[in-house]
This record gives C-alpha cells, structure tokens and sequence, in this order.
C-alpha cells in the first residue's frame, strides 16, 4: 500500500474506537496526523503514545465539530503549524438510542450537528486548502444502519444516511480539483459505543452475520487507509461496506 509520508491528515473524534485506529494506521504509513476530541485530552493523549514512533510529527487539537468558527478556527492552525491539510476523516460521532416516541428534540439536535453537520463543517473548511492544491481525501464514516435502518435508532440512521447522500454530492462536486471523497459503513464493532449493546445480545448479533463475528476497529482502519491511499486514485463517491456480510 502507497505511504502517505508528507500528507496531514485530520481524524475527527481520533481519541478512541475507530477514531484512534484510524488515526495509529495514518500515522504508522507516514502521515502527520491531526487527532482530534472533544473532552477527552488524556484519551487523545494515548492515541499519540499508541503511535509510538510513528506519532512524533503528530498532534492532539481539542475542538466541537458541530461548532463551524471552532472547526475553521483548528483548520486554519492546522494549516499554519503543519503547513497542509490533505486528508480529512469525519469520524466524530454520537449515538442517543431510544423508540421515536421517547426520542427528545435536543437528543435529535446533538446528534445531526456532531454527525452530520460536523462533518459538514469539516468538509467546508478542509476542501477550500485541498482545493487550493488539487489533491484531498475526504472519508467520512457512515455506519451500516444508516443503509439498512435499526429500530431504536431512528436519528442516529437518518445522520449516516445523510451522511452517504453528503460524500456522493461532494464527490460530484469536487472531482475536478482531484480531490476524491468516499464514505465507509461500519457494521457492528467492537468500540465503548457499541459495548452495551454487544454485552446484552453479543450471540444474537454474531448470529446475523456471515463472518458470525463482530469487526475490530482496525478493520475500518484499514479500509480508511486504502481509500486515503494513491492506491485509490481512481475510486470517490464511493460507499465501502465493512461489516461482515450483514447488509449487502
């Protein structure tokens, strides 16, 4: 797989689960990485150390996504501390489960503006630098509810779906700046996200899946990594499904 050696990359919600996979595998195939979170420095902190070596060009920025004069505020110091910004990961995500009955308009509020409006700002303020050199990545991850739907999580579906709509129009509308944008759909993994679901019906979940396991963070990781790679030159407003053969 191409290195990434003088590329930035930014993940978003980079402090743990798929975030901080991504961010090590970036890292560890020469990208300066950009890891940021919104509360949790200490977090954000071991992702740094679980680079190990790989993690000395990187850094830990702490701001909300869902805040558009935060996040132009991190680009435009990412850009004058690192001198680039080439490769965008919207992974920053939150999920406020319940029936649509129970479901409150402020849970609805905080889950379309971290997930889909964050990655929204992100993708406005990263393209104008991407633009400006012809070349960017920009992956956003969706989720494998957001194609197939799950009873309980109504808003949380409409975000990742939103958010496949949002890489096919941006794909369309940046391709001739050359940069590429894909999305991924994680199926169920193993993350502090998922874990009170998985410890109540771990059995019943591995049984729906063709693999009849659940995925690991680096699994998505990986997947991040080939789309952020030259090896993906030709591939945008694609949506790559990494989720053991559950939706196909």
């Amino acid at each position: 797989m191409s290195g990434l050696e003088n590329k930035v990359a930014l993940v978003t919600g980079g402090s743990r689960g798929i975030g901080r996979a991504v961010a090590i595998k970036l890292a560890h195939m020469g990208a300066r990485v950009v890891v940021n979170y919104s509360s949790s420095a200490i977090e954000a902190q071991k992702t740094l150390q679980l680079m190990g070596e790989a993690g000395s060009n990187s850094i830990i920025m702490a701001f909300d996504v869902a805040d558009e004069q935060a996040v132009e505020a991190a680009v435009e110091r990412i850009k004058t501390e690192l001198g680039s910004l080439d490769i965008l990961v919207n992974n920053a995500g939150i999920s406020v489960d319940g029936l649509l009955m129970r479901m409150k308009g402020e849970d609805f509020d905080r889950q379309i503006n971290t997930n889909l409006k964050g990655a929204f700002n992100c993708a406005k303020a990263c393209s104008r630098h991407m633009m400006k050199n012809r070349w960017g990545r920009i992956i956003n991850i969706s989720s494998v509810v957001g194609q197939m739907g799950n009873a309980g999580q109504s808003v949380y579906c409409a975000a990742k779906a939103g958010l496949i709509g949002m890489t096919k129009a941006l794909a369309r509308e940046l391709s001739s700046r050359n940069i590429l944008v894909n999305a991924v759909t994680p199926g169920y993994i193993a993350t502090d996200m998922t874990k009170d679901i998985l410890a109540k019906a771990h059995d019943e979940i591995c049984a729906q899946i063709p693999l009849k396991r659940v995925g690991n963070p680096e699994d998505i990781a990986n997947a991040v990594a080939f789309l952020a790679s030259n090896n993906a030159d030709y591939i945008t407003g694609h949506v790559l499904a990494v989720n053991g053969g559950i939706y196909m």
